[in-house]
């Protein structure tokens, strides 16, 4: 994190991000909105899978059946996505060679990534920079399994900069956020675990890795920040760090949308697949813990 405080050079952008995108979003209603573009990061080993990782990618393990990332492509077609870059690595022939360059109706462009297996998110989204300056965008990572309405509660903000979450409960780890009253997020938490969550501490939320992020925002923020870290030499950062960095800053203000009755799930390891597949059979239904 040493590296990303230095980056203070980026504050002044993103503060006049902050006014600018209030003036333009805050006002109306984004009900009839709809966004083109999507950025799908897979490019991770998913060592902790193996040995179902051994042989293929991890967006490409199966949920009952369906792969992780075949689940995210239709999801993002259903809700009017047209055109998705994703960013691959290891086995990158595998998803190349499963995805083609047209899925249903979406057109699939490819960001390869020769560093997969030492580096962490940011770098991979820096080598879609040219997509992220493309226009407004979803942003996932290729290891969440869920319903489309996540989507749709991130296509129904009436703010354009928005990252879906959940209560963080004891039986989650990973990152956690803290929100101001009005629903933005002005903390980021790396690695929590239940060991670490204070009983009588300020309420946690956990982040689905699921973001809607606005064509201002990405010009003026996200790019010049993913420029300085990877150009520092942070390449192993990860986008939590990224977001953190630009949002404690106070420069960015990054929304929520709760989807508390949404089923997802972030799968890791062979037990979170065994979770994510009792979960998307209907055995354990809605009310089962969202990802550890």
């Amino acid at each position: 994190m040493a590296t990303l405080v230095a980056l203070t050079t980026a504050r002044c952008a993103a503060n006049r991000l902050t006014l600018w995108t209030n003036q333009l979003y805050l006002g109306g209603c984004c009900d009839q909105m709809t966004i083109k573009k999507a950025i799908i990061l897979a490019a991770g080993v998913g060592s902790r899978l193996r040995p179902l990782t051994d042989l293929r990618p991890k967006p490409l393990v199966e949920v009952n059946g369906t792969p992780i990332l075949y689940n995210a492509l239709r999801n993002l077609e259903a809700v009017g996505v047209e055109e998705v870059t994703l960013v691959v690595g290891y086995r990158k022939h595998a998803i190349q060679y499963a995805c083609g360059h047209r899925f249903g109706t979406l057109v699939i462009n490819y960001v390869e990534s020769s560093a997969f297996d030492h580096t962490g998110s940011a770098y991979s989204l820096w080598l879609a920079r040219d997509a992220l300056l493309s226009g407004d965008c979803f942003l996932l990572e290729g290891d969440v399994f869920f319903e489309e309405d996540a989507l749709r509660h991130l296509l129904h903000s009436r703010v354009t900069d928005v990252a879906a979450i959940v209560p963080f409960d004891e039986l989650m780890e990973g990152s956690a956020v803290l929100l101001t009253d009005s629903g933005l997020i002005s903390e980021f938490r790396m690695r929590q675990t239940v060991a670490n969550l204070a009983a009588n501490g300020p309420r946690l939320f956990k982040t689905m890795n699921l973001l809607r992020l606005s064509a201002p925002t990405l010009k003026a923020a996200i790019v010049p920040a993913l420029d300085q870290i990877i150009g520092s030499g942070a390449t192993q950062a990860y986008i939590e760090e990224l977001l953190s960095y630009l949002v404690e800053l106070r420069g960015l203000q990054l929304a929520t949308t709760r989807c508390d009755h949404v089923r997802w799930y972030e799968i890791d390891t062979t037990e979170d697949l065994e979770i994510a597949e009792r979960l998307f059979s209907g055995v354990q239904g809605r009310g089962m813990p969202r990802k550890r």
